[in-house]
């Protein structure tokens, strides 16, 4: 089974994007009041080593004129600051490290007092960027027979076996995809018929989950289907139509009723408002944990087909 063609978005859509939110729009629970910036990450990760200057290090050795360097606890932190006509002081981890985008009126003490109030956040998303930078470095999945893929949270063994007739069987208690194959098949054929696979398990599984988190939300959605999406978990229409990534099958279960249940609150509230993030709550308690585990694994952590 091919990919579809991607059709271009519905402006009157909401998605749910591979990486969610910006740092200027992290989600509210219920109760909570809007901020500014982000909020804090409950762990403190120390900064990655990588990212971190030795105490005393001169400014005149950092690569770049705009860079910036403060004590923060026991590290001394690098950073990037850009002025501009926003009215709240902005957080953003890239490739680079951490860039911080401020009023121009706003005076350096204050955006230094900011950076301490979210030390915690910075450092632990410098980390995640660390980790997600390393498991680039590893090598891609090769397609043969005793290969594993993540499926429902866990890695399952691809079994290949030569046959006239080709098709596809699990077995779950050995945790094996018994994959049958002309002996002349091409890798691209395999992968083909695991992802057909994977494709009609992830539809099967949202068909089951769709109807739980509508029943207890008391809405009715129009129609779902699959979406091949590189950027986006999840998407809702204003008139109910939902798209899921069929990729949410590698993950485990919460994580694929996370995406459900914040996908069926915008039938609610079609924004990422704190009523919305109350709304989605309500329904699914421990969305938190799942979104985190979400923000972490990104398309390069999947099985590439």
């Amino acid at each position: 089974m091919k990919l579809r063609r991607q059709t271009p978005p519905d402006p009157q859509q909401l998605t749910l994007q591979l990486d969610f939110f910006s740092p200027d729009a992290q989600p509210k629970a219920a109760g909570d009041q809007p901020a500014a910036s982000p909020s804090p990450q409950p762990i403190f990760q120390p900064a990655p080593p990588e990212l971190q200057l030795a105490p005393g290090t001169p400014s005149s050795q950092a690569p770049s004129r705009a860079k910036r360097h403060i004590r923060v606890g026991e590290h001394v932190l690098e950073y990037r600051l850009l002025r501009s006509k926003r009215r709240s002081i902005g957080f953003l981890i890239d490739e680079d490290g951490l860039r911080i985008t401020a009023p121009r009126w706003v005076p350096l003490a204050e955006i230094e007092s900011a950076i301490h109030e979210k030390r915690r956040w910075i450092f632990a998303k410098l980390s995640e960027r660390r980790e997600r930078s390393a498991r680039r470095l590893q090598p891609h999945m090769q397609w043969r027979d005793g290969a594993t893929l993540p499926y429902f949270g866990e890695q399952i063994t691809l079994r290949i076996l030569a046959a006239q007739a080709a098709g596809v069987a699990y077995s779950d208690a050995l945790r094996e995809l018994i994959v049958s194959l002309p002996p002349d098949a091409s890798e691209q054929q395999l992968k083909d018929r695991v992802q057909g696979w994977l494709q009609q398990e992830a539809r099967r599984v949202f068909a089951e989950r769709l109807p739980v988190y509508a029943a207890r939300l008391g809405v009715t959605y129009r129609a779902f289907a699959l979406s091949s999406a590189t950027t986006q978990w999840g998407s809702c229409t204003a008139d109910g139509r939902i798209r899921l990534n069929w990729r949410l099958i590698h993950f485990a279960l919460p994580m694929i009723d996370y995406v459900i249940a914040h996908e069926l609150s915008h039938l609610r509230e079609m924004n990422h408002s704190p009523r919305f993030w109350a709304t989605v709550q309500s329904i699914f308690p421990e969305f938190e944990a799942a979104r985190r585990v979400l923000r972490a694994s990104g398309p390069d952590t999947l099985p590439e087909f």
